[in-house]
């Protein structure tokens, strides 16, 4: 080949390296021919996909040599009436990813600077360097966010703040008065992108009031998705909330049937569903109660979380342990990419894979 197109990319881009995903069952058990596999490496819901989704697509099957609403006005007015928000403070995306991408790519120029925490989602240090933009990583507090020194991070180039609430993959969590603090002194000028992808597993009275606050601050931008306790990662579909002229501006960029159609109805259909969100909290709290408990009598140090996973620290290469789980049929996740080799992230099973992942763990450390 004569023509090297890497030069050819945007100038960010030629650093990157494609985003890991959790590895897939299936590849597992083409490697090693092995079935019965359990997956807790990716932070999904466990229960199963909602019946209340899959009766609302089995309707709409039908209906797919059609376009999908490109406003997604019914999904929007479900979460407007469920969230008590302006249904033109809502913008739909392919997931809360999507939505990420999105708002750096609407406002973030070259060399543009977006303050994240070390230890955050690695999709951030992603869309800036995608960019050519300035990632300015402040370290970490006990594994989270220190709040105080985002604030004396920004500077008349910063452009993005983005905070993970809970934050993955540390599952650590702000409380409401500290973020909202937080938030009254970012200047209005500089966006804050507030990353809830995991909000529905924290207690209800300790969550922030968040979707209220966008009419109070409106520098801020909510984002959330359908993936983690409502079930539909396979969809991808997620919701920002921020006003309406942010809205109005995200739209301009949007592209065009960003949402597909059984997810738009399925998302729908879920949002509805008490019942299943209900199960899905208390069976997380369950299985984080029992791994804790194991952690706790191991001696292995963890970091308290408020997600749907926890992340333990081996105290040496984890590496090892993560292909010895492999051969027993259990994928967890690595996480030596967030610089953190000892640590192992492992999402919240039903009770008998939780209990599978414990007697693996039992044999592999003893």
């Amino acid at each position: 080949m004569s023509c090297d197109y890497l030069s050819r990319a945007n100038k960010g881009i030629s650093k990157l390296q494609p985003y890991q995903a959790g590895k897939p069952i299936e590849e597992l058990e083409r490697e090693l021919g092995i079935k019965d596999i359990i997956k807790l490496a990716s932070n999904e819901n466990p229960l199963g996909f909602p019946a209340s989704a899959k009766q609302a697509i089995t309707k709409h099957l039908d209906e797919l040599t059609f376009y999908p609403d490109a406003n997604g006005f019914s999904l929007k007015k479900a979460i407007s009436e469920k969230f008590k928000v302006k249904q033109e403070q809502i913008t739909l995306g392919n997931g809360s990813n999507d939505l990420i991408e999105l708002i750096a790519r609407t406002f973030v120029h070259d060399e543009d600077e977006v303050i994240f925490a070390q230890y955050a989602f690695i999709v951030y240090p992603l869309v800036t360097q995608a960019l050519n933009a300035k990632a300015v990583v402040v370290p970490a507090k006990n594994w989270g966010h220190d709040l105080p020194a985002m604030l004396a991070a920004i500077t008349d180039k910063t452009k993005l703040v983005v905070v993970a609430n809970p934050n993955n993959p540390t599952g650590t969590f702000l409380e409401s008065a500290e973020l909202e603090q937080f938030i009254k002194q970012v200047p209005e000028n500089v966006l804050v992108v507030l990353d809830e992808a995991y909000t529905e597993f924290t207690p209800v009275s300790r969550r922030a009031p968040s979707l209220q606050w966008v009419d109070k601050y409106p520098n801020l931008i909510v984002c959330r998705t359908f993936s983690k306790a409502y079930g539909l990662a396979g969809l991808r579909i997620g919701y920002a909330v921020s006003s309406p002229e942010i809205m109005g501006i995200l739209n301009r960029v949007r592209q065009p049937f960003n949402c597909n159609s059984l997810a738009l109805v399925a998302a729908e259909a879920v949002l509805a569903d008490d019942a299943y969100l209900a199960k899905a909290y208390e069976n997380n709290l369950a299985g984080l109660k029992l791994i804790t408990e194991f952690c706790e009598q191991e001696k292995l140090p963890y970091i308290p979380s408020m997600g749907n996973f926890i992340t333990i620290d081996f105290g040496k290469p984890a590496q090892p342990i993560y292909q010895q789980l492999l051969q027993k049929g259990v994928i967890v996740r690595p996480i030596a990419g967030y610089g953190m080799p000892n640590h192992l992230r492992i999402s919240i099973g039903l009770p008998e894979q939780n209990q599978r992942l414990i007697n693996g763990l039992k044999e592999i450390l003893n």
